[in-house]
């Protein structure tokens, strides 16, 4: 069985690399040529620990390759995966289906013999019957040519793990050929016992965001009791641990802190609540929307407690801001609560200065009005307040004294919850965060 990738961004150039060093004969596909000539070239265009690794193996062993012909690729391949790319639509909460509809379009035109084409995606529920009956239209090999739909469940940073060793698997299909055809290209992946849900198109499309709504709920649920420990003067900290004892609740993420971001969670629920509304279920999932607002919330009170923290006028302050990526491990700033909270800052008259392990190159594309420093401690120079967006190990790792050494003032918002504030209290500073007394 031959494999081909639709899509080389974060989800498709993983899953190629992946399958490839798994075993499988891998063509992956995009319409950028830079992007096709870097990865040829072994060179991973985003940050993900551990796929430039396998990306040189996969490459080294003759069954990776990088191409721009959609021809080629429909030629090669018995399964072809649609990888790309669904951001929200400019000026509305709507998924953006151009870059699926294209790739579908520029494949189909090439199908002259049965094959399985995969859609993964996060894409509104209705998208697959849809685009089913658009690639039978479009194919030469026309009713030879079955849909199905396989969302992906990567975490950035994780990436390479939720590939090769997922927790489970959704097949969304519409014959007994199509399940087949996807237990072959995932024949490595089942044979360690992973779990697998067939369903229909519609199921399978629905898992995705409802899974991603369910965690973005459990995060706001937690960032909204901060914001009733904020005015009690209780420890949100404290009422997080103790909830997660009880099993019906657990504690992942279950973490108080700055909220989601990144190119999923924002987009997906927003999309979610659109898709519902157009099928006149809109109040089955109106709470995301408050969802959505308590998340945007605690970008602006972290805000507050910087200003709080400069008595009142961040003009000319100084600001530290550690981290810019949405989350740890990653250098995606899609969204970033990081990035949007020091950008604030910066536009309060504040002299901001960011650094990210990993995230610097594409913080300054976005946001060039803001200051950059070359690590940690240079960041912190002279800054009257310290502020941690982006909880990365070496910002836990920090010695709260080598900092104060630098700093004019030894004031930090911890907005991750990751530092320990007993540890830098005692080293003399005076410490705030999210929901925390």
């Amino acid at each position: 069985m031959k494999l081909t990738v639709i899509g080389t961004g974060y989800l498709g150039a993983t899953h190629a690399i992946c399958m490839a060093v798994m075993g499988y004969d891998v063509v992956g596909v995009d319409v950028d040529p830079e992007k096709i000539d870097r990865l040829n070239s072994g060179e991973v265009p985003f940050f993900e620990p551990g796929l430039p690794e396998l990306l040189t193996k996969a490459l080294e062993s003759g069954r990776l390759r990088f191409t721009t012909s959609f021809e080629e690729a429909a030629a090669f391949g018995d399964v072809h995966f649609i990888c790309v790319g669904t951001p929200q639509k400019p000026g509305s909460e709507a998924a953006d289906l151009t870059y699926v509809d294209s790739a579908v379009d520029s494949l189909a035109v090439h199908l002259r013999r049965r094959a399985l084409v995969v859609g993964k995606s996060t894409v509104p529920v209705g998208t697959a019957a849809r685009l089913a009956k658009r690639v039978r239209e479009l194919a030469p090999a026309g009713d030879d040519i079955e849909l199905a739909w396989n969302p992906e469940f990567l975490r950035e940073g994780f990436a390479v793990d939720d590939t090769m060793k997922p927790d489970r698997m959704v097949f969304g299909v519409t014959s007994a050929w199509a399940e087949e055809q996807l237990r072959a290209a995932f024949r490595p992946v089942l044979a360690q016992g992973v779990p697998v849900k067939v369903t229909d198109l519609q199921t399978a499309e629905l898992v995705k965001v409802a899974a991603n709504s369910f965690l973005a709920t459990k995060i706001s649920y937690i960032n909204a009791m901060a914001e009733i420990c904020e005015v009690t003067g209780a420890d949100v900290h404290d009422l997080a641990e103790a909830l997660a004892y009880d099993e019906r609740i657990g504690g992942k993420f279950l973490r108080p802190g700055l909220g989601f971001g990144g190119g999923c969670l924002p987009k997906d629920i927003r999309a979610f609540a659109h898709r519902a509304e157009e099928l006149g279920v809109g109040q089955a999932v109106g709470f995301l929307r408050e969802i959505d607002g308590i998340n945007r919330r605690r970008r602006a009170r972290t805000v507050d407690l910087v200003v709080e923290l400069c008595d009142g006028d961040v003009s000319g302050k100084r600001i530290a801001a550690l981290g810019a990526a949405f989350k740890p491990n990653s250098d995606d700033i899609r969204d970033a609560p990081a990035l949007d909270v020091a950008a604030t800052l910066r536009t309060m008259g504040a002299d901001v200065v960011v650094f990210d392990p990993a995230a610097m190159d594409n913080a300054r594309r976005v946001h060039p009005e803001l200051e950059y420093g070359t690590s940690a401690l240079d960041a912190a120079r002279g800054a009257d307040v310290v502020v941690l967006l982006t909880e990365w190990n070496e910002f836990r790792e920090i010695e709260p004294p080598a900092m104060a050494a630098v700093v004019t003032q030894p004031k930090i918002v911890d907005g991750r919850h990751a530092l320990d504030p007993v540890r830098w209290r005692a080293a003399g500073w005076e410490y705030r965060a999210l929901g925390r007394p």
